[in-house]
C-alpha cells in the first residue's frame, strides 16, 4: 500500500511526505494557523485525482472540499468542540465516510461506518508486575480535567499523589492547585515526555481520571492499563468503553465512590489490565479496523458505494456524479419515509421489489415491481410500505445540488421535522 502522508515538514513517515509549512503553528507564532491550514487542505485537494482515498484528520474544513473531488474522502470525527460546526458535517452527511472513535462519541444526527478506537504502540508502555503506593493524574491542568478533584480524593485516602502535565489555564491552577502543592504528599512535576510518562503510569497504585465533561478519546486509559496500572474514573462520555469496571479499574459516579473504589483496587490483577488493552486497544486493531473501511470502500464502485441506516430501513449510493445521483432504497414493513420536498432536484423512483405506496402532494398512488414515477421539483412527497415484505426501490435524483440539506421535512414518524435527512 502505498501512503502518502500530508504534515509538518518535520514529521518522521515511512511513507511520502507531503508538505507546506516547516513545523506546527503552535511551535511558530509567526505561522497564522488559518492561512497555513488552508494552504495545507488546497495542497492534497490539488492532488486528489492521484490517490484512492483520503482520510481526513483534520475535522469539518476539508469536507467542504469533497464535494469538488472524486476521490472518496474517510474522515474521522474525534468531537466538536463546538455546537456551531455540526451543520457541515450534516451538510456531507452521506456523501463522506465518518469514523467515530468510540460510541459515547458519536452524534445523533450523523451515519457512522464504523467505530475504530484509537490503538497505542505498546512497546512504548510495557507492562509492569510492580508499583509504588502513589496515585498520578497524567493530563492537561484545566478545570474539567479533574486536577482539584485527584487533589481531594488523594487527601481523603490519605495517598500520595503525583500531577504530572502541561497547565492549560494558568488563573484555575493559580488558585485550585498551586495551594494545595506541598512538595512532598501533593506534587505537581511539571510536562513529562514519553518515556518518562510510561515510568510514572507503571509504577502508580492508580491513575485518578475524574473528569468532568463527556470526552471520547480514552489514550490515557489505555496507556495506564496497558503498563498494568488500574484506572479509577468518572462515568462520563466514553469512560465505560474503556475501563471494565471491577476488571480494569473503577468507573465511579463522584468523590466519595471515587475513594471508595481506591481501596478496592488491590483486588484488580494488573495483567488483566494488560491482556484487556492487548486484546482491544491495540495499535494493529485500529490499523486493521480502517484498512477495512478503506477496502469496503475502495470495493464500492471504485469508492462510490456509501450506505447510510435511517429509522425506516437503509440506502446505498450507487452514482454520485456531478449531474445526477442514484441510491438503491430499502424500506422495512410498514414504515415510511418523511413526507418532503426539495428545492433544487427532481427524482425518479422505480420499484424493484415489493409494493410502495408514494405520496405526491397529498395524491396517493400504489406502485408495484417495475413501475414507476417522477416526483417534480418541489413537491411534496412519501414513499411508504404498506405491506408485510421488504420495499426496495431505485431513487434517480436530477438537478445540480445533491446535499441532504436540501430536505426540508413536513411530516415525519421519527419527530425530524425541518431540515435533514429522509
Amino acid at each position: 500500500m502505498d501512503v502518502t502522508l500530508f504534515a509538518t515538514a518535520d514529521s518522521v513517515t515511512s511513507g511520502h511526505l507531503g508538505s507546506v509549512v516547516s513545523r506546527p503553528c503552535g511551535e511558530d507564532k509567526t505561522l497564522i494557523p488559518e492561512v497555513w491550514e488552508a494552504f495545507h487542505i488546497g495542497h492534497v485537494m490539488e492532488q486528489a485525482e492521484r490517490f484512492d482515498i483520503i482520510h481526513n484528520h483534520m475535522g469539518f474544513l476539508p469536507l467542504t472540499y469533497s464535494a469538488l473531488i472524486r476521490t472518496p474522502m474517510v474522515t474521522t470525527i474525534r468531537e466538536f468542540s463546538s455546537g456551531h460546526m455540526v451543520p457541515v458535517y450534516r451538510k456531507y452527511n452521506g456523501q463522506t465516510c465518518y469514523v467515530s472513535v468510540s460510541q459515547a462519541g458519536r452524534y445523533a444526527g450523523l451515519d457512522y461506518m464504523a467505530t475504530i478506537y484509537d490503538g497505542i504502540d505498546l512497546t512504548r508502555f510495557p507492562f509492569s508486575h510492580y508499583h509504588g503506593d502513589y496515585l498520578l493524574f497524567c493530563g492537561v491542568i484545566r478545570p474539567d480535567k479533574g486536577a482539584h478533584e485527584a487533589i481531594e480524593v488523594a487527601r481523603r485516602c490519605g495517598r500520595d499523589l503525583i500531577l504530572a502535565g502541561v497547565v492549560d489555564d494558568q488563573a484555575y491552577f493559580d488558585t485550585m492547585v498551586a495551594p494545595e502543592l506541598d512538595g512532598i504528599r501533593i506534587k505537581y512535576i511539571g510536562p513529562v515526555d514519553r518515556s518518562e510518562k510510561s515510568g510514572l503510569l507503571a509504577g502508580a497504585y492508580a491513575v485518578l481520571h475524574l473528569v468532568n465533561f463527556e470526552g471520547s478519546c480514552g489514550l490515557t486509559l489505555m496507556e495506564a492499563m496497558a503498563c498494568g496500572t488500574p484506572v479509577v474514573a468518572f462515568r462520563k462520555g466514553s469512560v465505560p468503553e474503556f475501563v471494565r469496571d471491577g476488571q480494569t479499574g473503577f468507573v465511579v459516579s463522584d468523590l466519595d465512590s471515587a475513594v471508595d473504589a481506591l481501596g478496592r483496587v488491590e483486588g484488580i490483577r494488573r495483567r488483566d489490565c494488560r491482556m484487556h488493552v492487548e486484546t482491544h486497544f491495540a495499535r494493529d486493531h485500529m490499523v486493521e479496523r480502517y484498512l477495512d473501511v478503506y477496502r469496503t470502500i475502495h470495493e464500492g464502485s471504485a469508492g462510490k458505494t456509501l450506505k447510510g441506516h435511517r429509522p425506516w430501513g437503509s440506502y446505498t449510493v450507487l452514482e454520485d456524479e456531478e449531474t445526477f445521483k442514484v441510491k438503491r432504497i430499502e424500506v422495512m414493513p410498514s414504515k415510511r419515509l418523511s413526507y418532503q420536498r426539495h428545492e433544487k432536484r427532481a427524482e425518479h423512483w422505480v420499484i424493484v421489489e415489493g409494493h410502495g405506496r408514494v405520496t405526491i402532494d397529498d395524491r396517493d398512488v400504489d406502485l408495484t415491481v417495475g413501475q414507476s414515477i417522477d416526483v417534480p421539483m418541489g413537491a411534496a412527497h412519501r414513499m411508504a410500505n404498506p405491506g408485510k415484505n421488504r420495499l426496495t426501490f431505485i431513487e434517480i435524483q436530477k438537478g445540480d445540488y445533491f446535499g441532504e440539506d436540501d430536505i426540508i421535512r413536513l411530516e415525519d414518524d421519527y419527530g425530524r421535522t425541518g431540515e435533514g435527512k429522509k
